[in-house]
């Protein structure tokens, strides 16, 4: 059985380093976790929450999926926003898209893959409902809009849950956020689709 040894090395190697730059910061972290951002991205390996904007474990928490998609019916995610909403109270929720993401590449196709069509279904969707945006376009550059107008979508939907309806009907402070990733040049951009209360929600 192949015990992936060279993963608890370096992992050992990495605690150690980090103890030699605070020799506290574990015992720290373990105590607490108050983070103010809720970060909803893809689980493409590429997109790593905390490194791409430089913050340390305990500042972001983080939910992942293919294509950084916000369904009312997954409970996994629901259940993520409600404990960062409710209990760890932060004040951010951002959803992060990239650019060259292959959840959005493959709900382009015009072909099965298998169990995950039915998860890239929610994508289809984001590409109906903007086909005037998108018609026209070089593949290349429908490619970049539509994983531009998922977040988008995306947003809305974690807008529209009812824990964030809820948390808005108490006059908390609460933004929900949509960036996208570029993978090529590690560039974060922001799509300009901050909402904080149902009057900014379209």
């Amino acid at each position: 059985m192949k015990s992936l040894k060279h993963l608890f090395e370096k992992n050992v190697a990495w605690a150690k380093s980090i103890t030699e730059k605070d020799a506290q910061f574990f015992t720290k972290l373990s105590k607490q976790q108050a983070p103010e951002y809720l970060w909803i991205g893809c689980s493409d390996s590429r997109v790593p929450a905390n490194q791409i904007v430089d913050l340390p474990p305990g500042e972001v928490f983080v939910h992942r999926n293919i294509a950084n998609v916000i369904v009312h019916t997954d409970l996994n995610c629901l259940s993520v926003i409600q404990h960062a909403v409710d209990i760890l109270k932060v004040k951010h929720i951002i959803v992060c898209g990239h650019y060259g993401c292959g959840g959005i590449k493959a709900a382009m196709e015009n072909k099965q893959h298998g169990l995950i069509d039915n998860w890239l279904r929610h994508i289809k969707d984001v590409a109906r409902f903007n086909k005037d945006k998108l018609q026209g376009l070089p593949e290349d550059k429908k490619y970049d809009l539509l994983c531009e107008l998922n977040v988008i979508e995306q947003v809305k939907n974690v807008c529209n849950t009812t824990i964030v309806q809820n948390r808005w009907k108490t006059d908390s402070e609460l933004f929900v956020h949509g960036w996208i990733y570029n993978i090529n040049n590690g560039i974060l951009k922001d799509l300009d689709t901050c909402v904080s209360s149902n009057d900014e929600l379209i």
